[in-house]
């Protein structure tokens, strides 16, 4: 169990959390979520993560000073979470609660990635990666398994227990079951290279397509299971670093002790397709995927691939309500594809922030540009700032960006 000391530094940032937690300004915010999520936007919506926590600590507000890993990583959390309703909250929620993952474990497809990491700057997390290809003949394919859920009961049991000797009388405890992340793609470049996976769907067309539909039968059997053992999540607060709040999900029927798929959003992306057609994107991600997407209540898709000149085939993506508008993308197309059906997810550019000096101006245009397309074509808008490697050490640079988000935000005509 945690030690008096660790103990005494977890309950006051606690209870700091939970004050917060508390204020009036968390339902209101909610209720502007699922306004968006449910296509009735009262304004564009903000939210900042995957953040260079790295270059952010200001007067040690960031410092740990617990022993216990698992404290740590706790006091992280939370410190983590004051410094950001401090500094750079734009539409984020603080939650009266806790999530303590249940201990699940995943086989995996049986493939382990074989790497070399460049590494630029070694306090940030962020590093180059170059892979090597571990698909190379047909045979290869055998190795391909299909992924086991196993739960740790008593481990999931001792991590209750310890957050509830922490936090117990400041915040609640949410027991977090498995939340899938089901890409095809990101695995599969992961395994074989981008470049090499790349040269296969042209070189080796069957056998990508076996080695997709593999996977998703692999994914499709792990959330039989998922479902059949109530390890799934729900009531998940975050979508891909959005703001998953609505009043659509969970599905009539739900049991909190056995979630289903359709309770639950999805995430689906196919990043390294950014530069393969629209026919190929169709033929081995959109198609082999429709019996996940189908399965969940909701979808939202894509990350940093450009898709404004594939929506016609994303639009055949089954309960799809958000669609990942990246840095690439003609803006003005993908909001004349989108119009009003879906979320425009815009994903705002963050080497503004990177540059030797901030242009506050640039920064402005760039998001005020995105809002003014998207009133035009009627689209409901949410800017999700994320992948912020660095600010040049100048945290204040993002503090800046989330008063001019906020701004553009809440002067922003809806279409």
């Amino acid at each position: 169990m945690p030690t008096m000391h660790d103990r005494e530094i977890i309950r006051v940032l606690a209870a700091e959390v939970a004050e917060v937690a508390a204020l009036p300004a968390q339902d209101e915010t909610r209720a502007r979520w699922r306004a968006l999520n449910c296509l009735r936007p009262v304004r564009p919506m903000v939210t900042i993560d995957q953040v260079c926590w790295n270059e952010m600590n200001v007067d040690d507000e960031l410092t740990l000073r617990c022993e216990a890993q698992e404290c740590r990583d706790y006091e992280d959390f939370l410190r983590r979470t004051l410094y950001q309703w401090r500094h750079f909250r734009v539409d984020m929620v603080v939650d009266p609660f806790i999530r303590v993952s249940k201990a699940i474990h995943s086989t995996g497809f049986g493939i382990r990635t074989q790497e070399r990491i460049a590494v630029g700057d070694p306090t940030n997390s962020v590093v180059g990666h170059g892979y090597t290809n571990q698909l190379v003949s047909d045979a290869d394919l055998d190795r391909v398994q299909t992924p086991v859920l196993i739960h740790d009961a008593a481990e999931t049991a001792r991590r209750m227990e310890v957050a509830h000797d922490l936090f117990d009388g400041t915040l609640d405890i949410f027991e977090q079951g498995y939340d899938p992340y089901l890409s095809i793609w990101d695995p599969i470049s992961a395994w074989m290279s981008v470049e090499d996976a790349c040269f296969a769907l042209v070189d080796r067309p069957e056998f990508m397509m076996e080695l997709v539909q593999r996977m998703v039968g692999g994914y499709m059997t792990m959330l039989d299971q998922a479902e059949a053992e109530g390890l799934l999540c729900h009531s998940q607060s975050l979508i891909h670093c959005t703001g998953a709040f609505t009043d659509e999900l969970p599905a009539p029927g739900f049991d909190p002790a056995k979630p289903r798929t359709k309770d639950i959003w999805m995430f689906g992306l196919a990043q390294m397709f950014s530069t393969v057609s629209p026919a190929m994107f169709k033929e081995y991600e959109i198609e082999p995927n429709l019996p996940l997407f189908r399965r969940f209540g909701l979808v939202y898709y894509g990350c940093c691939d450009p898709l404004d000149r594939k929506m016609a085939e994303v639009r055949r993506i089954p309960n799809l309500r958000k669609i990942s508008m990246s840095p690439w993308v003609d803006e003005e197309l993908g909001a004349s594809e989108i119009r009003g059906d879906y979320v425009y997810s815009r994903k705002p550019n963050p080497a503004l922030l990177a540059w030797p000096s901030f242009d506050e101006n640039a920064a402005r245009e760039h998001l005020q540009t995105t809002a003014d397309i998207c009133a035009r074509h009627g689209c409901p808008l949410e800017l999700i700032f994320k992948d912020i490697s660095t600010v040049a050490y100048q945290p204040q640079r993002l503090w800046r960006w989330a008063e001019i988000a906020m701004e553009v935000a809440q002067e922003a005509r809806v279409g």
